[in-house]
């Protein structure tokens, strides 16, 4: 067999392995993995390297759409940001503009990224109750991924766009569903048999917390905490899964950021309660005491980024498995936008890059081991979200999509540098160890020493 490409000498790393071989690729996929050094027409000398099944970012709000924010992001900065941190898979979310709530609007999406993905990438559909119930089905046979619902938000009927601040009585306005029509969407969704994924934030007490700290004029991040508190996302989790185990449905937690909703899943999973969650870096690396002050906006995710105590029970639930994966939860806005402060600019920032980039690091401060990143970054979302071993493993007969990581690699992560279009970061002079060095997707070169390479490649992934 004449073999187009080899990947000589890594260190190769799977959840469950760590071995010296050659990984060789034919037709874009994998073809063979040995130790015997063999023919081929392109030769990757990984010495002293980890080569690993490239990253997957289940979460992922790349701006884009026929009406995309553009001014924040597109799919061709978001992907190219993705590829420079070692992943080659993204999930998109579907609160775009307009948002994935039927066939004709995932289509639309579809054709609008298609030329711009350097990376492959799925989409989620969106959940929105009544509005769209009887679109779930469709959807599901076009192959989203899952559903997505954003607990607690209202909708406007005329673009099915969120409404983040809603107020009683407007017009065109979905109001937020009450319990009784959750359950409702909760049973549509199983029928479908995709996994549905919930943003976990009770509103009703955020309204009323709100009203508390605004009329005493409260505007730091402690201020900030307590009008989102802890309990905001327990209490959400608690109702989902009784909700979801009721109705035989997959249930995902998104950004899991609280220490106590760790011991929440694992005792539901204990009881056989289907129910996984994912959380993400800064959830895990930053606090509201050492950085809330500092940061301020720069750092503001919702959820928020909590006390530094939630950070032990989130890392021992990655460990243990009670949480299956990390994602990035990239949401840019631009410098103005943030500048705007703590309380009057809107949550989210880019994090697809630095995703990878985290945990890697992670791996060299002993949090994790190379095994457990290979799980949580790529074996395990792909088995969570139907796509594995196709993706997310290093098996005979899969896409070669690979990340090759140079554990030694010292540097200082500069937010000038990455490929998002607003170089904004929350981890901005942070010093890290590791790296990813080169990115390939189905055996081609899409990322060496940061500089990305070649045209867009990336496909449509139908689940």
């Amino acid at each position: 067999m004449a073999f187009e490409r080899a990947i000589i000498n890594g260190n190769i790393v799977t959840g469950n392995e760590s071995y010296l071989a050659n990984i060789y690729i034919k037709d874009g996929k994998i073809a063979l993995i040995s130790k015997e050094v063999l023919e081929a027409d392109e030769v990757t000398d990984a010495s002293g390297k980890t080569v690993m099944s490239g990253f997957i970012d289940t979460h992922v709000h790349s701006r884009d759409g026929i009406h995309g924010a553009y001014q924040k992001e597109d799919f061709s900065y978001s992907t190219k940001a993705a590829a420079a941190g070692g992943i080659t898979t993204i999930f998109e979310m579907p609160n775009c503009n307009p948002a994935i709530y039927n066939v004709e609007m995932l289509e639309s999406f579809i054709e609008c990224v298609s030329k711009k993905a350097y990376v492959d990438y799925c989409v989620w559909g969106i959940a929105l109750g009544e509005v769209n119930e009887h679109a779930l089905d469709d959807l599901a046979k076009a192959g989203v991924v899952g559903f997505k619902y954003f607990w607690g938000y209202a909708v406007d009927k005329k673009n099915y766009q969120l409404i983040y601040n809603y107020k009683e009585g407007a017009d065109d306005i979905a109001p937020p569903m009450h319990r009784g029509q959750i359950r409702d969407m909760f049973q549509s969704v199983a029928k479908t048999g995709k996994l549905l994924g919930i943003h976990a934030e009770d509103f009703e007490i955020i309204r009323h917390e709100s009203k508390k700290v605004l009329a005493q004029s409260g505007r730091t991040y402690a201020d900030l905490l307590k009008m989102r508190p802890a309990i905001c996302e327990t209490t959400i989790i608690q109702s989902a899964i009784a909700y979801a185990h009721e109705c035989g449905l997959r249930l995902h937690i998104h950004h899991l950021s609280v220490g106590d909703s760790v011991d929440i899943i694992r005792q539901a999973q204990k009881q056989g309660k289907s129910v996984t969650a994912e959380t993400c870096p800064h959830y895990l690396e930053l606090s509201a005491e050492e950085h809330g002050d500092t940061l301020g906006a720069y750092m503001k995710w919702f959820p928020l980024v909590r006390e530094k105590f939630n950070q032990a029970p989130l890392w021992e639930g990655l460990r243990d498995g009670t949480i299956a994966h990390v994602s990035s939860d990239h949401a840019p806005h631009t410098a103005e936008e943030k500048q705007k402060g703590l309380f009057d600019s809107p949550s989210g920032n880019a994090g697809v890059e630095t995703l990878g980039l985290l945990m890697i690091n992670a791996v060299s401060e002993g949090k994790i081991t190379e095994n457990q990143l290979a799980k949580l970054l790529s074996e395990n979302p792909a088995k969570l979200y139907g796509l594995y071993p196709q993706k997310g493993s290093l098996e005979i007969g899969t896409d070669a999509d690979l990340v090759i990581i140079d554990f030694d690699h010292e540097y200082e992560f500069k937010q000038e540098n990455i490929h998002s279009k607003v170089k904004l970061s929350p981890f901005n002079g942070r010093k890290l160890k590791g790296k990813p060095v080169e990115t390939i997707l189905r055996g081609k070169t899409i990322m060496k020493d940061s500089e990305i390479i070649g045209e867009a490649g990336g496909r449509f992934i139908k689940v």
